[in-house]
């Protein structure tokens, strides 16, 4: 994994904590945390977008989000287990592996590939 796909993974990474920010953040330190998450997000994934291609970089950010987010809901929040969720969150990493795969790298001018 090049560094501009390890910046999206990192982006969807915080993407998880502003998310879970939004929804439990109930003092000023909360607030203050999901801020810092929204921030460190979206300032990665623009730079990992800078080479990659936007619409692939946006959908593997959005699914790794989703998969972090549905799984932090059923270890750390009691949201209940279901295999169903679990075979869908598969079948859509499955789909996010198969994009990273098929999609390059732009070559910006004056780098070699």
């Amino acid at each position: 994994m090049n560094k501009n796909w390890l910046m999206v993974v990192i982006a969807a990474f915080f993407e998880v904590f502003w998310v879970i920010g939004l929804k439990h953040a109930d003092n000023l330190w909360g607030w203050i945390g999901t801020v810092v998450s929204i921030a460190v997000s979206f300032y990665v994934i623009l730079q990992a977008s800078r080479t990659l291609p936007v619409g692939t970089v946006y959908a593997v950010f959005v699914g790794l989000g989703t998969v972090g987010t549905v799984l932090s809901d059923i270890l750390f929040f009691g949201e209940s287990f279901k295999i169903e969720k679990i075979v869908l969150i598969f079948i859509l990493l499955v789909g996010i592996i198969g994009l990273k795969i098929v999609t390059g790298e732009k070559v910006q001018e004056g780098e070699e590939n």
